[in-house]
């Protein structure tokens, strides 16, 4: 029997309800006008407090007065104000650090730090489009590209032939903003990149004459009767009617227009346009090419007056180059290039000459992986970064922070606790602030020495008493072996808050195998995972990161290449199967599974594959066929062209292997992955003659993890077929 008083529990544990009983878990720091100062945001139980730090005296003190600020805001506003409660979470200090400014609402305050004296002053942001010297706005009238001269507004037109389905410096726009804004034709913002000097300005124009288009249906807008439809640019896998990108330098001195000797660049997905990068002297840009089926990944120098390019670094792959992992941060001091690649079958960065495109020298080596560039220093020539998986005894996706030489020596660990690390970088490069944390140890956060990752003094350490009096049971972290039986698996179970050894829990597992990440929590956040709510409903809920997921070796990734079924997700069941022999208290005789988006795909995929392991399957926004899908996405891991495995790889290929009970679950504004990947499904699993449930939800997109109706539908179909038993009738989850 699960009960009201259970899924009250449950809901006290949605990630949105659970947060708040964690204080200072997540500390960001602002930077003060560029200096190593920087402020924060302190949680306490009664509010919230701000906190200034001086890394080159070891201080800290409060930001500002908060009584002070209190009064005089109350004043101002005629409203009594909460000197820990203030209605602002973010200030900017101004005049020299002798006054901070705010926002409340729509107003900015300014309030002087001496006298205390608060007013709302007008404040001009800065617009899209500025040069870096300020005197250039660049914008987009009736799909023409223009700059105006702050100075003397004198307004130059760059363009005169621009049309709708083919502008300048605009991308093709959202459907979600659509949606918001209530129509099809929306103004977008400019996009163009400035060159450092001001004098250039490097763009594109886009033509959308033959691309594709998908259509949303709004059932239920908030404002009239009538349904709303809306079409939008949605390349699907190996089509041909693509978007593409035209890119263009402009020379706001000589008036003139350079085209760029690179093919139009096809854009895959919405968003932005193709991303140029200007050298420090202004007489050239870099830009890294992927191409179709992101077999190649090509950097080329672009002479910006002339439009000559050449290529400077190729890397290509048999499968393909990562875009993840295959980064480039160019050094004008030294004419020379750090890239990242997995040519050597893990993540590694190379230092590259520039000019003759040779690689000078392997910066890292090694069975790890370099996960993120936080700093470079130009001047000492060395570089810091984060990796995993190069310590001993050691979880290989925990990240710790590294220094290195350009040269690859003196490689130096400075964030030695076994745990996974989030860093950031003062600056001048100085200093580090380094928040580390487990799903089982909560979050501490202290500023190092970046010389010798030496603790300088503790920030903050994550406040859990609330969480602890909610009978909160840590996650529990596993090591598992593939359905191989030679590679190592990690992986994170939650347990109910009443957790009885003695008893047997239905095991459900929460899938999502995208390959681009591991997806797997590292950090103490597990503990707001929606994956706690369901276990408070007596389930144990576990999460692996089988082969073919990201952030391991190449070879560990590239299972997935042309496999995104992974042959059934053999690898979650054999780690839910060895789980239960050491766990005497998982039942596998009663097995569910549940994913959104990629994990949509994979859980109706366990169950049509596997149906004499998993009972019950819950796919939310599941794309079901990858040729229904986004050309970016599927391209990357399925290959171009489109080929027979794609159709073998279909859920609907194979509908009629359906046993066991589903719930399908679709937004029906999905920008992301179109309502038609669930509704072809349905269409197949009807033809079956199979039977199964099917949720379509009016007004939302792709993601659904916050909409009370979809949470209450997903343990209400967990209970109902693991549990055997009626859920509570309607249950509210607005109670809590």
């Amino acid at each position: 029997m699960v009960s009201s008083e259970d899924y009250e529990r449950a809901e006290q544990f949605l990630p949105q309800n659970i947060k708040h009983n964690v204080l200072n878990d997540d500390i960001t720091v602002h930077w003060i006008n560029d200096t190593d100062q920087f402020w924060y945001r302190r949680e306490r139980h009664n509010g919230k407090e701000f906190i200034q730090v001086d890394p080159d005296t070891n201080t800290s003190s409060y930001a500002f007065d908060h009584e002070r600020l209190a009064n005089a805001l109350s004043s101002e506003m005629n409203a009594a104000q909460d000197k820990w409660d203030l209605p602002f979470d973010k200030i900017e200090y101004a005049n020299n650090k002798t006054a901070i400014q705010f926002r409340i609402q729509e107003t900015t305050y300014e309030c002087n730090l001496s006298t205390y004296d608060c007013r709302p002053i007008s404040v001009t942001e800065e617009p899209p489009g500025i040069s870096p010297d300020g005197q250039w706005i660049a914008f987009v009238e009736d799909h023409d590209l223009y700059v105006r001269d702050t100075s003397n507004h004198e307004v130059i037109q760059l363009t005169s032939n621009g049309e709708k389905q083919y502008p300048y410096a605009t991308s093709y726009p959202s459907p979600v903003d659509m949606v918001e804004e209530g129509k099809q034709d929306l103004d977008q913002s400019v996009e163009v990149s400035w060159s450092p000097d001001s004098t250039q300005l490097a763009t594109f124009r886009l033509d959308r004459r033959s691309a594709n288009q998908l259509a949303l249906i709004q059932s239920s807008p908030d404002d009239q009767l009538r349904p709303r439809h809306f079409l939008y640019d949605y390349p699907l896998p190996g089509e041909k009617g693509l978007p593409v990108a035209e890119p263009i330098v402009f020379d706001i001195e000589r008036r003139t227009k350079v085209e760029l000797d690179i093919d139009p660049i096809p854009l895959l997905y919405f968003g932005d346009g193709p991303q140029f990068n200007w050298y420090g002297d202004s007489d050239c840009l870099h830009y890294v090419r992927r191409s179709r089926g992101f077999d190649t990944a090509t950097f080329f120098k672009i002479d910006s007056r002339t439009g000559e390019s050449r290529t400077v670094i190729e890397d290509e792959s048999d499968t393909l180059v990562d875009p993840r992992m295959s980064h480039a941060r160019v050094i004008d001091t030294s004419d020379e290039i750090i890239w990242s690649s997995e040519k050597s079958g893990w993540h590694h960065l190379y230092l590259i000459d520039a000019q003759s495109g040779e690689n000078k020298q392997a910066i890292t080596t090694g069975e790890w992986v370099v996960r993120d560039i936080k700093h470079v220093d130009e001047d000492t020539r060395q570089i810091y970064f984060t990796a995993s998986g190069r310590e001993p005894d050691c979880d290989p996706y925990l990240r710790h922070l590294y220094r290195v030489n350009f040269d690859g020596s003196d490689l130096t660990l400075l964030t030695p606790e076994p745990a996974d690390h989030t860093i950031t970088v003062s600056p001048s490069g100085e200093y580090i602030i380094d928040t580390y944390s487990r799903v089982d140890s909560p979050p501490v956060t202290v500023l190092r020495h970046s010389t010798t990752g030496d603790e300088i003094c503790e920030l903050e350490s994550a406040n859990i008493d609330q969480l602890r009096d909610t009978g909160w049971v840590s996650p529990k972290s596993f090591e598992v072996t593939a359905a191989d039986d030679e590679t190592d698996l990690y992986g994170v179970m939650w347990r109910p808050s009443n957790f009885d050894p003695s008893n047997d829990y239905p095991v459900i597992e929460h899938i999502y195998t995208g390959p681009h990440d591991q997806h797997v929590p590292k950090k103490f956040e597990a503990y707001r995972s929606g994956a706690q709510s369901i276990a408070e409903l007596g389930f144990i809920v576990v999460m692996v990161d089988g082969r073919g997921t990201g952030r391991r070796s190449k070879a560990f990734r590239d299972y997935s290449y042309k496999n995104l079924s992974r042959t059934g997700v053999e690898d979650h069941k054999a780690a839910l199967q060895q789980l239960a022999e050491e766990y005497s208290y998982i039942d596998c005789s009663q097995v569910g599974i549940y994913g959104h988006s990629a994990g949509g795909y994979d859980s109706a995929r366990a169950l049509l594959q596997h149906p004499d392991f998993y009972d019950v399957a819950v796919s939310s926004s599941g794309n079901h066929d990858h040729r229904l899908d986004k050309a970016s996405w599927n391209e990357m891991w399925m290959g171009y062209p489109v080929e027979e495995h794609y159709r073998e790889q279909s859920n609907i290929t194979i509908a009629d292997q359906l046993e066991g009970e589903l719930l399908l679950v679709h937004g029906e504004l999905d920008q992301n992955v179109h309502p038609a990947a669930t509704l072809r499904f349905a269409n197949a699993l009807m033809d079956a003659n199979k039977d199964f449930d099917m949720l379509i939800i009016p007004n939302e997109h792709h993601w659904l993890g916050e909409h009370p109706y979809f949470i209450r539908s997903r343990w209400d179909y967990f209970v109902k077929h693991l549990h055997n038993t009626q859920p509570p009738t309607e249950y509210d989850l607005s109670t809590y």
